[in-house]
């Protein structure tokens, strides 16, 4: 299967602090991969880097075959405005706080990037916006506005918002991690439905460990800028052999050494894990 994301001896450093270094990473197109790891060991650093909301100052990185960097590219990032306005319009991210714009409808919400950005006509755009939001389980929610829904409801708009764009890959960075307890099932159920129906690359940076054993191709465990641990949520997150993976599972879990055992997730036998691949249809998410 073709890499749709590479970074190749990426460095990235916040003033003095060293966040990356000659840091490497592969992602296939249409894989879903689940980033772990402590808070400041880089794994948000990634998809801020890969949505251009940060720069990084050493090494490469492409998507989809297109370079972040320009050659003789100026400024911080490299690159001129309409090269990183084309890398944006690949790249979708949700954000731990939905940031919806308060004074704009649900409907409004999603068909404004898609209207000023793809230029898209209003009914094209609402048409698709109307399609998400039966998606996400909200069709009814159109004329409403942010502060008329749960904080569940406003992240599964920001999810069809994101889709709205078609991008290539999608971004979660802690979706949930703002909700309340109970609102979190149906962010999570969402975001299972995109990764077992469509076959659309998703990076998620998650403490959420059962849900990333269900809806993940490979988990990388992060350290000081580094992965020091990758493979299949089966193997990793149940028998993993680093001992910092170790260590954080055992403190985020609360289950001692060894991470979710064969049987200490109690998953659902219709929530096993699947092989990696393409999964169903991908109308909604085609580019263009």
């Amino acid at each position: 299967m073709t890499d749709i994301i590479e970074f190749k001896n990426v460095s990235k450093s916040f003033g003095t602090l060293r966040v990356l270094e000659d840091f490497d990473f592969k992602v296939r197109k249409g894989e879903k991969v689940t980033l772990i790891g402590p808070s400041g060991s880089g794994k948000s650093t990634v998809l801020r880097i890969l949505m251009t909301l940060e720069p990084f100052q050493d090494g490469s990185i492409t998507i989809d075959g297109t370079s972040y960097h320009q050659p003789g590219g100026k400024g911080p990032f490299k690159a001129n405005a309409r090269h990183l306005f084309d890398i944006r319009k690949r790249v979708g991210m949700l954000f731990q706080h939905f940031n919806l714009f308060p004074h704009m409808t649900v409907l409004r919400n999603i068909t404004e990037a898609p209207v000023s950005v793809l230029k898209l006509s209003r009914a094209e755009a609402d048409e698709r916006a109307r399609e998400l939001l039966s998606m996400v389980g909200l069709e009814d929610k159109a004329s409403s506005f942010p502060a008329q829904l749960s904080g569940g409801q406003q992240q599964r708009v920001a999810i069809a918002r994101a889709l709205a764009m078609r991008p290539s890959v999608l971004l979660f960075d802690e979706p949930t991690s703002a909700l309340d307890p109970e609102l979190v099932g149906e962010v999570l159920n969402v975001i299972r439905k995109l990764a077992a129906e469509h076959d659309l690359t998703m990076l998620m940076v998650t403490h959420e460990m059962r849900f990333a054993r269900e809806i993940s191709d490979r988990v990388c465990m992060f350290d000081r800028g580094k992965i020091v641990e990758e493979g299949r949520p089966s193997e990793l997150l149940v028998r993993p052999s680093h001992p910092r993976t170790v260590s954080f599972l055992g403190a985020v879990l609360g289950e001692g050494v060894g991470g979710l055992g064969d049987d200490g997730d109690q998953a659902d036998p219709a929530r096993a894990e699947k092989p990696p691949g393409p999964r169903g249809d991908t109308k909604l998410f085609a580019a263009g």
